[in-house]
């Protein structure tokens, strides 16, 4: 008797567990393909953009557009299609302007203390560390002498990057102790303040050292010493209040904001709609509030000028 192969139940049962073989082994092989297809090609890609050098564009913070770095380097840091200027390091700012190899550094060892222990979301301390970690200051101001085209000036520059270029104790100390220089040596003083204001960790001595630098300023008009300030972006607070305002020019440059409280503490405040250009230093100089607007790659030679004028 012939036996119907595809009824009999071994040759059946033999089948139907190789259809059901052949239907694991295609969803296992559809799984494998898109795991290598998204999974694995997707750690490919982050291989390849870990090779890819990172730092190459920046975005201007007026017009938006994406420079490339080294390009907007070229210029001192300054956006070739707005003209905006760039915060710069204080070394990077201090390279630009003074003669090579006459820089020397005044009282780099200072550094501040938490005198009242202060703490809010982290400790004073531990802010502090981070931000000499990140800056390699020990404050956020450098002072020091060199030359100008040859001409020798005391200068001070905030560091904005060490705490929003707060005045703590020690930038009050620093600025103090150049102008004394200044006395002794007979020659003007720069300072390019960059700052958020007086610095809230210190309490009322980070206020204090707003009478402090005045005083120092005051000394140094008495003996007939010319003072330069610079206003860069932003120069805020009590740094507004004291020295920064003081000097026999001010400067700023381009498109800087200037001023006490914030345009959006003012506006919040007085409930009404601000100026066009409000507290930015074109509207500062057609105000009468600064006597001039510099660019950054004629800084140099603008300060040389004034500087052999008064003195």
């Amino acid at each position: 008797m012939a036996i119907n192969g595809s009824k009999h139940p071994f040759f059946y049962t033999t089948v139907q567990k190789g259809v059901t073989l052949r239907k694991k082994c295609n969803i296992l092989r559809v799984i494998m393909e898109w795991i290598k297809k998204n999974l694995l090609a997707g750690n490919n890609s982050q291989k390849k953009a870990k090779k890819f050098p990172l730092g190459l564009w920046i975005k201007c913070e007026s017009c938006n557009g994406i420079i490339y770095k080294k390009e907007a380097e070229k210029k001192l840091d300054v956006c070739p299609k707005c003209q905006y200027h760039f915060r710069v390091s204080a070394h990077t700012r201090i390279n630009i302007l003074i003669d090579p190899g006459t820089f020397q550094e005044h009282d780099s060892h200072v550094e501040p203390v938490d005198p009242i222990d202060f703490k809010d979301l982290k400790k004073y301390r531990d802010r502090m560390k981070a931000s000499q970690k990140s800056t390699g200051l020990k404050d956020g101001i450098v002072s020091g002498e060199g030359l100008i085209n040859g001409k020798r000036v005391m200068i001070a520059v905030f560091e904005f990057a060490f705490m929003g270029g707060s005045m703590g104790s020690v930038i009050g100390e620093k600025i103090t102790r150049i102008v004394e220089a200044a006395l002794v040596h007979k020659c003007p003083v720069i300072i390019f303040s960059s700052s958020g204001g007086a610095r809230m960790q210190e309490g009322i001595l980070s206020l204090m050292q707003m009478a402090k630098t005045s005083s120092a300023i005051a000394r140094l008009k008495e003996a007939g010493l010319p003072y330069i300030s610079v206003l860069t972006d932003p120069t805020m607070g009590g740094v507004t209040a004291s020295f920064a305002m003081l000097g026999d020019i001010i400067m700023a440059e381009p498109k800087a904001l200037i001023g006490f409280a914030g345009p959006r503490v003012i506006k919040e405040t007085i409930r009404e709609k601000l100026p066009e250009g409000f507290q930015r230093a074109e509207y500062l100089l057609d105000h009468g509030m600064i006597d001039m607007i510099v660019e950054r790659k004629n800084m140099k030679e603008t300060l040389s000028k004034l500087v052999t004028m008064l003195t």
